[in-house]
């Protein structure tokens, strides 16, 4: 068993980007018809047999599992001086980083990064106007060795619609969404290219290895990471080719999972990590990009807009980024703050309908749609960032929740923070005798330079911001703060605003709102959900169960569609979740149409019932971006 995964380990090590992909069509996978359980709930106050939908095993586990007897489950481990979890702006950053350093005092590092993609940058996906601060300071030579940052801003618009109107608003110098020597990027091409720098430094890349499991020494500490495993049913038993996943293990583990990390929720509950902040806050946001008719084409063109079609009490706005590809590309996209409170609203169809605005509709007409993605974004800033170090590992870029909200960017700070750790890290794991109370080493430092780091005076500044819209005037209210308090005060008020709580607590039962009765999508400028899906090249292995776990299959029609009309139907960006009748004709039942998925932990975050566990699905799994 050990050979396969040293000749995967050398192949992925000579080339890490040569991952085969098969995109297969989307279909709908039904739920599992195993052994039935009997469950009773409200709706239709009917008694029926409820086909099994979960069937993992976090949920059940193995050696409870008669089908499991006498299978092999040993792993292979090895061992490097440093596991990155996450191959996005934050863990790459710390990888380079730390060979930087390594080659600069010329001492040995092993350095071993993982990612669930089947290619870095294949999972990410971002609006992305890129603010250079932290890459200048990685690479100051990064013109020199051809980043992808080929379109600077040169022109920055910012709207208030009604339905009808666009109401211009000035960008003043000082405000956070002045975008003056920022570069509008796709974000999964820098990522790739930030790999490629990694690679030649000598960083062990390993694409398609999703992180599944912490692991920790006997003294609580973290070891390092299990990836996946892999050859397992659908309906949770082992098939003929299965595979255990493999350890890595380190003396620190970072986690840079992106937002929403699985493996980082763990953290939060095993070292309490979120004893003295809020809890995180979080926005869904949709991307699409097209190609235009090239007299409506302006590169450099930022814009960005609030109000209409949302209402005035639920936070959102949108952007449109003009290109410079070589082709007349934009970058159009819709964010909704989770903390929503209509169970009707579908951010997806917001989303499709805000293209129809007659501002919107004038730049897309004639054109054509080449893919779509979709995205958790942290929101709660500064009040919202959790402890970051622990013994034997730490927490970087969106996984903590560095995003600068009013800004609407994340890459700069994401990546410095993966800088910071690094450069903290390294007198550490370096030292031959590195001082440590536990088996693997706890490194407070790296929190200490936050606190001292512009990412702290930066979030600080803007803290208030986000949560100013929880007043009575909603965005209205909050625009005004921001322009008083914000562009005069610069973040000085002597006072720190409070979010409104768990997204997932801020939905109200269905039978208290008003359903939002939605256009038809007419082909042109909206779409339907699946055929926006197909574009994001999403593909799952359908044999293996679903990733979208239950805690308790019973409860999704006993309290989310009892209570609040099913909403994981209307908040999902891909169409995973869908209430059925039950075959009897008697009742409804959850079917998770699990290969849609698009990786982007809306579920998990918005759930009201919090029954929602998202884990890493086999192998490299999920959506198939190209430069999102």
């Amino acid at each position: 068993m050990v050979l396969p995964y040293l000749l995967i380990t050398l192949h992925c090590y000579i080339s890490p980007y040569k991952s085969h992909r098969c995109i297969r069509a989307l279909k709908t996978v039904q739920a599992e018809h195993a052994p039935p359980q009997h469950y009773t709930w409200r709706r239709n106050c009917s008694s029926a047999v409820m086909p099994r939908i979960t069937s993992h095993y976090t949920i059940f586990p193995r050696d409870k599992d008669p089908r499991w007897e006498g299978v092999e489950m040993e792993r292979f481990a090895d061992e490097a001086d440093v596991v990155i979890v996450g191959g996005g702006p934050a863990g790459l950053s710390a990888a380079i980083r730390l060979k930087q350093l390594a080659k600069e005092q010329e001492k040995e590092l092993r350095v071993c990064l993982v990612e669930k993609a089947s290619q870095i940058g294949a999972h990410t996906l971002s609006g992305a106007c890129l603010e250079p601060s932290a890459l200048n300071e990685l690479f100051p030579d990064w013109k020199e060795r051809g980043a992808p940052l080929n379109t600077p801003v040169t022109e920055d618009l910012f709207s208030i619609l009604t339905e009808k109107y666009r109401i211009p608003v000035p960008m003043l110098p000082g405000l956070p969404m002045n975008n003056h020597g920022n570069y509008i990027v796709r974000l999964g091409h820098f990522v790739h290219w930030l790999g490629e720098q990694a690679e030649e430094l000598g960083v062990e890349i390993y694409p398609g290895y999703a992180a599944a499991e912490v692991l920790f020494h006997e003294d609580g500490s973290v070891k390092g990471i299990a990836t996946n495993d892999v050859g397992i049913a659908k309906d949770g038993s082992p098939k003929d080719v299965f595979e255990r996943g493999m350890e890595l293990h380190a003396k620190v583990t970072l986690f840079g999972e992106g937002c929403h990390g699985h493996l980082a929720k763990q953290l939060y509950r095993q070292f309490n990590l979120r004893e003295n902040c809020e809890p995180q806050t979080y926005a869904i946001g949709l991307k699409e990009l097209w190609v235009i008719d090239e007299k409506k084409w302006r590169p450099g063109r930022v814009e960005h807009s609030v109000g209409w079609p949302l209402n005035r009490n639920t936070y959102g706005g949108s952007f449109l980024y003009h290109l410079n590809e070589g082709e007349p590309l934009v970058a159009l996209g819709f964010v909704v703050g989770l903390d929503y409170t209509n169970p009707y609203l579908s951010p997806f169809r917001e989303f499709q309908r805000w293209k129809h605005h007659p501002f919107v509709a004038k730049t897309l007409e004639g054109g054509d749609r080449i893919a779509y993605g979709a995205r958790a974004l942290n929101e709660g800033g500064y009040q919202c960032l959790p402890k970051v170090t622990f013994p034997g590992g730490m927490l970087i870029g969106c996984s903590p929740g560095f995003m600068n909200v009013p800004k609407i960017k994340g890459t700069h700070t994401a990546m410095k923070s993966g800088m910071l750790a690094a450069e903290a890290i390294f007198p550490k794991v370096t030292a031959e005798d590195p001082a440590s109370k536990t088996a693997g080493l706890h490194i407070p430092e790296y929190e200490d330079n936050l606190k001292k780091s512009w990412i702290w005076k930066e979030l600080y500044a803007v803290r208030n911001i986000r949560p100013s819209f929880h007043n009575y005037f909603g965005l209205y209210g909050g625009m005004v703060y921001t322009g008083v308090f914000y562009w005069i005060l610069r973040g000085k008020e002597p006072w720190t605003l409070k979010h409104a709580g768990l997204d997932s607590a801020q939905l109200k039962p269905a039978k208290e709102c008003t359903p939002i009765e939605y256009p038809k999508p007419d082909g042109k400028l909206s779409f339907d959900l699946l055929s926006s899906v197909a574009l994001s090249g999403t593909n799952h292995e359908g044999d293996q169960p679903p990733h979208l776990t239950l805690k308790d299959d019973s409860i999704p029609v006993a309290n989310n569609l009892a209570i609040y009309d099913g909403p994981e139907q209307r908040f999902c960006p891909a169409g995973v979740y869908e209430y059925v009748p039950l075959e009897t004709g008697e009742g409804m039942r959850l079917q998770i149409n699990a290969q849609n998925c698009v990786h982007c932990k809306t579920c998990d975050i918005k759930d009201p019932s919090q029954n929602i566990n998202w884990v890493v699905p086999e192998g490299s799994g999920g959506p198939a971006y190209n430069g999102l």
